[in-house]
């Protein structure tokens, strides 16, 4: 008589509630590993007060033109240099394997995108902080209305470019493809919204799209701490746009999160 044993593998499945402890620790790998890797976060840093830096002297017979722009570029370089990295991070973490060794052990999608986020968000504070301290302070940026506004706007948008990255990390295949969704993603939203000519001045189709571009709204928000000397209710609305923008692309790229094989 003989007995047939059937042996199951069980596969963690990861749980859906997002985990403090879970989220951490995959922000301090992440941290961990970009703290190897000088070139990234030179250009993550630096490359945003560089050019903020050749900016005022390309102006430096036009301080006022320099004023008028430089507090929009202020929070459109972050943006830039957030999405280009977290894309091509994110990416590298998925080619290299390790996001699928991630996704087989019980951690949560939610809890993987927090990580990211709250690892490339802690640089974008630094990086945020840094390019405002060198505006204002520095360069000379004349703003009407609080430095620290200018901060949080900076920081908004750049934690914007961080999560506009890691969704369209999703539908590339290869760094040269993440980089081309630069023209795609930013490219349009740079030239609608707001910074070559008011937004209102538009044709009608391209005014209506710019409308629902959060880059308008980041442009519009410094353009408020450019003007005012207190927080207007038109602030409040356009930073709130910015970072629910960044919500829920961050909750679309937990949506689009899945492994490469089975």
């Amino acid at each position: 008589m003989s007995t047939t044993t059937t042996r199951t593998t069980m596969r963690p499945t990861p749980t859906s509630a997002l985990n403090v402890s879970r989220t951490t620790a995959t922000a301090a790998r992440v941290l961990s590993q970009l703290r190897h890797d000088p070139r990234t976060i030179a250009l993550m840093i630096l490359v945003p007060c560089v050019m903020l830096f050749l900016l005022r002297y390309v102006f430096d017979g036009s301080a006022r033109t320099f004023d008028s722009i430089g507090a929009s570029l202020l929070g459109i370089f972050p943006l830039i240099t957030m999405f280009l990295v977290t894309s091509i991070a994110t990416l590298r973490e998925r080619t290299s394997g390790t996001l699928e060794r991630l996704l087989a052990m019980p951690l949560g999608k939610g809890d993987l995108i927090a990580g990211y986020a709250l690892a490339f968000g802690t640089l974008a504070i630094i990086q945020s902080a840094l390019a405002t301290g060198l505006a204002v302070w520095f360069l000379g940026l004349d703003v009407t209305g609080s430095p620290w506004l200018l901060l949080l706007v900076a920081l908004l948008d750049a934690l914007l470019g961080t999560a506009l990255g890691l969704f369209v990390s999703a539908f590339a295949a290869s760094e040269f493809q993440a980089v081309q969704f630069m023209p795609a993603v930013i490219f349009p939203q740079l030239l609608l919204c707001g910074l070559f000519t008011p937004r209102d001045n538009m044709h009608p189709a391209l005014e209506a799209i710019s409308n629902v571009l959060p880059m308008s709204y980041a442009v519009d928000g410094m353009n408020e701490v450019l003007k005012h000397t207190d927080m207007t209710a038109n602030f409040i609305r356009d930073t709130l746009i910015v970072a629910g923008c960044a919500l829920l692309v961050l909750t679309l790229g937990a949506a689009t999160l899945r492994r490469r094989t089975t």
